[in-house]
Parts: C-alpha cells; structure tokens; sequence
C-alpha cells in the first residue's frame, strides 16, 4: 500500500514538474515572439528574450508589466492633431542662419514641423525665479490655462498651485491639468484629487490600479508644461515641488532650469498638451481659447519636438544625433541621468573624433543610486574617444541642456537616457539664439566642478567596478 501511494506522490510530482516545464516554455516562446516582432533594437530584443527563458515565469511578467508598448495603438486611435497642419516645404528655410540649414532640414523632417520665427524666451533658474512668474500668470489668465506636470507635490508649493488653479476655474477660466500616473503619487495622488475636489479639471495621465492597462514604470508623460490664454507658455523640466525653491532650504534641494515662451511657438507646445488631454481625458481642445495664433514678439527662432512610444517615437533622440552630426566647433550637454544608447555613444565619439569639443556635465551624486552606478560603467569609451565629461558637486541639479555652436539649443524634460528618448512622453524645444545660448552657456560651464578621467574610472575597486557593470546591464531597463 505505501509503495502504491509513494508511486503517486512521485508520478504527481513528475507531471506537474512536467506540466510547470511546458507553462515556462510556452511563456518563454510568447515573449520571445513579441519581443522579435516589436523590438527594434537587437539589445533590447536579446536582453528580454534572455531573461525570459532563465526565468520564464518572472521574466515573463516582467515583460507583462515593462516590456509590452500598450499605449501605439490607443494612442493612434485616440491621439489627433487638434488642428491640421500642412507639412513645411522641404526646402531650406530662411529663418534659420544658412550655417544650420541642414540641421533644419533634417528636424523639419523628423518632426514634420517647421522652425517658427518671432518669439521670445526666457530662461528661471529654480523655483524660486520661475513659480512666482507661473503663479502669477495663473492668476492673470483671462481664457485658458492648460497644465502639465510629472511631479505635482500636494506641499506648500503644490497648495499654492492648486489653489490658484482652483480660483482661476472659479472665475470663468477654462482650466485643463494633466499629472502623470506615477509621478503625481500612484496610490494617493493627492494634488489630483485636491483639483477635482475644487472642480478643477484634471486627468491623471496612464493611472490604473489594474497591472494589465498600466506599466508601472515605463511610459510615463514627463512633460512640464504651462499654457495661459494659448498666448504665452512655460516650459523646462521643473516640476511642481517645494524641493525645487532652494531659499526655503528644503531636506533635499532639486535644482533645475525652466522657460517662459512667448511668440508663434507657442501653437506647437498647445498641440502637444491637446494630444495629451485627448489621450488622458477624451476631450479635444480645438480652436480658442486654446489656440491664439500668438503673434511675433521677439527674434527667437523655435520649434517643439514631441517624443513618446507612438507616433512621435525616438524624435528627440533623431534630433540628438542630427545636432551631434552637425555640429562644427562645440557642444555642451547638461544632463541628470546619462545613460544614452549605441547610437548617441557612437554619435558622441564621432563628433569628438572629427575635432568637436564635446563636453558633458553629470551629477556627481543624483537622486537615484542605480544610476550613478550604470553611468560610471559606460563612460570609459567616451573619455578615451575625447569627450570631456564633468562632475558637479553641487546639490543635485535636474536641469538638462545642449549648446551647440554657441546659438543652438535644445531644452525642455528629456533627460539623456533610454527611458526619455524611448518610452517616455517628452517635450523639447529648439531654440536659436545666440543671447540665451550664451545664457545656457554659461550656466553648463558653472557646472562643470570636477573632470571625470579613465584614471579616476579605472581607480575603482573590483567589486565597485563589477557592480556598476551588473548594473549597466539593466540599461534597457532604467
């Protein structure tokens, strides 16, 4: 009788180990499918379909969570241009100087967008210059206030925001806010529901207690935008914290740079949040008061660059390497996160090696550990190629920027990494001008503390250099 039962045990046990064998080997294939037929790139394909076949089933559910794009096809059904635009002329355009022509030419096909004469920009640094301007622009919008923000904080600032908001809606202002998923506070979100508690408008952007409608991490809209009477703007990659007014010497100061935009441009930045209110919320924002027509206020040439895992997917990292690829004399990058592919490594080598000074300043301690440890590991190739890169020692710095030649410029929310130049919904400006290149200039410069050298690099312990690589590894991922 116990042999009998013995034999059961065992021939249960052999086929649930067969059965649990054939389940890995199924998940293991689904991804490794998927991953062949939608991943462009071969690392990226090569680095999920290895997980899941070591570990089928957290693999698997991993690529569930992070690796499956859910947003193409929603967005292509969802997302329009709130006004039709007829595609610029593939012609050189006069209002870019003739040295830049074809940078242009290249963005204008990128984007499918012109470069706008006419406009004015200036540049804040921190909270401290910027939220008094924002705020009191709230509260001095007539028509229309269109806002979005990856990080809302419900801290004194964020309460001072909302409020605002909140007044300018009780006053007959069409008010429209956007706060993304994760960033606004993925369980609590209390600056949301702070706004629609006052009647405020607002949509969490890709915000789902439900694992299977929404990637934790992935996708997220990371744009910083302010848009009042679809006349003037604000813009940069400052979010709504009291971290980023470093006055009130805050536990743990963010600092940052961010814009106001003034002119034609602005048109382009007003599509950009319209596609996201659509996206987020299902309404479409056409015509006034959400587009003015802003007429010509200033000698700043501009053009907005949208990037997400859409339509718009890789743009800014298109625009990256066209401005690497032309540039003659210099480029200056300021970035919190370096983390940048083969493609943007390679263009960075090839710059420095034709003669360009390529010089690029990182923070010598960012908000994120895993990070400081993946770009250690991958800056070796770059130093010995001729790129210089920076330490700033400073509190941490969020602003991210890149000179060209010393009149063009490219600013707004994307960082330097896989996460904003791929999977992320990021808005950059292109910016011509010599004044605030030289602004923006002068402020990389400021920043550039310490020189990071294959000495220093190679100085590193083993294990030290070892766990950085390990943590390299999780590029595709970060």
């Amino acid at each position: 009788m116990d042999h009998v039962v013995f034999r059961w045990i065992n021939s249960t046990a052999l086929l649930r180990a067969d059965v649990e064998a054939l389940v890995g080997i199924a998940l293991a294939l689904a991804v490794t499918l998927h991953a062949l037929l939608r991943k462009r790139r071969v690392s990226v394909a090569v680095g999920w379909i290895g997980l899941a076949w070591l570990s089928p089933v957290f693999g698997s559910a991993l690529y569930l969570l992070l690796g499956i794009n859910r947003v193409y096809r929603r967005a292509r059904k969802m997302r329009g241009r709130p006004s039709e635009a007829v595609p610029p002329p593939d012609t050189d355009d006069e209002v870019v100087p003739r040295e830049l022509w074809p940078l242009d030419r290249a963005i204008r096909r990128i984007t499918g967008a012109p470069a706008l004469k006419g406009n004015r920009m200036r540049m804040f640094r921190n909270g401290d210059e910027a939220y008094p301007e924002m705020l009191a622009a709230i509260r001095a919008a007539r028509a229309s206030i269109a806002m979005t923000s990856y990080i809302f904080k419900d801290d004194e600032t964020g309460r001072e925001f909302c409020t605002a908001l909140a007044e300018a809606q009780g006053r007959g202002v069409e008010v429209r806010v956007i706060i993304d998923g994760i960033g606004g506070g993925y369980f609590l979100t209390p600056a949301y529901k702070r706004l629609r508690a006052a009647g405020v408008p607002a949509a969490l952007f890709m915000h789902s207690a439900l694992p299977w409608r929404m990637p934790f991490l992935n996708l997220r809209n990371h744009k910083k935008l302010l848009i009042l009477d679809g006349l003037t703007a604000y813009t940069g990659g400052l979010n709504i914290a009291q971290a980023n007014r470093i006055s009130t010497k805050p536990e743990h100061p963010i600092r940052d740079i961010h814009y106001f935009v003034e002119g034609p441009v602005v048109d382009q930045l007003a599509t950009a949040f319209a596609a996201d209110w659509a996206f987020a919320d299902g309404e479409n924002l056409d015509g006034p008061p959400w587009f003015m027509e802003a007429p010509a206020v200033g000698q700043t040439v501009a053009r907005a660059v949208t990037s997400g895992p859409d339509a718009d997917v890789q743009k800014i990292e298109q625009v990256v390497i066209q401005a690497l690829g032309c540039a003659r004399r210099r480029v200056r990058i300021a970035t919190p996160y370096f983390l940048p592919d083969e493609l943007v490594t390679g263009a960075l080598m090839q710059a420095s090696t034709r003669g360009v000074t390529v010089e690029v300043v990182i923070p010598a301690v960012s908000d994120h550990r895993f990070i400081d440890w993946a770009m250690r590991a991958h800056l070796d190739v770059l130093i010995r190629s001729g790129v210089r890169v920076y330490l700033d020692r400073d509190a941490f710095d969020h602003a991210k920027a890149m000179v060209v030649d010393d009149v063009w410029c490219f600013v707004g929310s994307a960082n330097w990494d896989m996460r904003s130049f791929r999977l992320n919904f990021e808005l950059n400006v292109e910016v011509i001008d010599e004044a605030l290149a030289a602004q923006i200039d002068a402020l990389i410069v400021s920043k550039m503390d310490l020189p990071l050298t294959v000495r220093d690099l190679e100085g590193r312990s083993l294990p030290v250099r070892l766990r950085d690589a390990a943590v390299r590894l999780l590029l595709p991922y970060l």
